[in-house]
């Protein structure tokens, strides 16, 4: 009888172990033949693992955007921003390319956005929307360095026709962006916010914020590409600002040499 009912205790927690695995498509799958209880244990030990880690890393104790405090504190948000600082680091894309974009443009993008009073932390969104190369198009048509759509770009004083394309000039498409950012943070009086409606349209997050009954961009429930958004400018931003940290070994040598030459003068 005890034998039955342990067996039967058993078979109810695999039931429930397999319910979790597969109750949603962003949850990973487990491989075919793999003992359910075993291969859930040896999951949340990973993740765990990744948070103790991250813990002990000092990067995590003054991540920003905007100036803003990012909720570290709550394990998702970390292990989100952790999967695509990963994506972007020197490992998985083995190219400087980005660092010298950034070294050449961003100081120019930042410059007019501080004429605004927009925060520098969005001189990063070129760096995500084209990477920094004004041909990218969009199969929505848009275009240029901040991939603006040609209705917004009008809008915001930017000619768009057969003669002439302003979204691929950057001094001009950068004063269109602070406009338009100027005007979101306005609607919606949260940085964090503006750059997440930059991305889907604030139509849209409005929608979204009322229908769900929150104003934090980290508890919304948003599309793939909006709910990733604003990880990935803190991803760039933290990639640019601390490529040591990331694998970028020939420009950490490159920085530790210009602070050795610094402290000899």
């Amino acid at each position: 009888m005890i034998k039955k009912k342990a067996l039967a205790c058993s078979v109810v927690l695999v039931a429930v172990l397999l319910t979790k695995l597969y109750s949603s498509s962003n949850v990973e799958k487990m491989p075919k033949g793999t003992n359910p209880v075993a291969w859930q244990f040896d999951k949340e030990q990973k993740t765990t693992a990744i948070v103790d880690s991250t813990e002990r890393d000092p990067y995590w104790s003054d991540v920003t955007f905007a100036e803003e405090e990012v909720p570290l504190n709550d394990p998702a948000v970390k292990n989100k921003l952790t999967t695509y600082l990963k994506r972007f680091s020197f490992k998985k894309i083995q190219s400087y390319k980005m660092h010298r974009k950034a070294n050449e443009y961003l100081p120019r993008i930042a410059k007019i956005l501080a004429s605004y009073g927009i925060p520098e932390d969005f001189k990063y969104i070129p760096v995500v929307e084209s990477d920094l190369d004004p041909r990218t198009s969009s199969h929505k048509g848009a275009g240029g360095y901040w991939q603006f759509i040609p209705a917004t770009a009008r809008l915001y004083g930017l000619r768009v026709n057969g003669d002439a394309d302003d979204r691929m000039d950057l001094t001009k498409s950068t004063h269109a962006a602070a406009k338009y950012l100027k005007a979101l943070h306005r609607e919606f009086g949260d940085w964090t916010l503006v750059a997440a409606a930059y991305n889907v349209g604030g139509g849209s997050l409005k929608r979204s914020i009322r229908r769900q009954g929150t104003e934090s961009y980290y508890d919304l429930n948003l599309n793939k590409e909006t709910g990733s958004y604003v990880y990935k400018i803190i991803s760039v931003k933290s990639v640019i600002e601390h490529p040591d940290r990331f694998g970028y070994r020939r420009l950490a040598k490159a920085n530790t040499d210009v602070q050795e030459d610094v402290a000899m003068m």
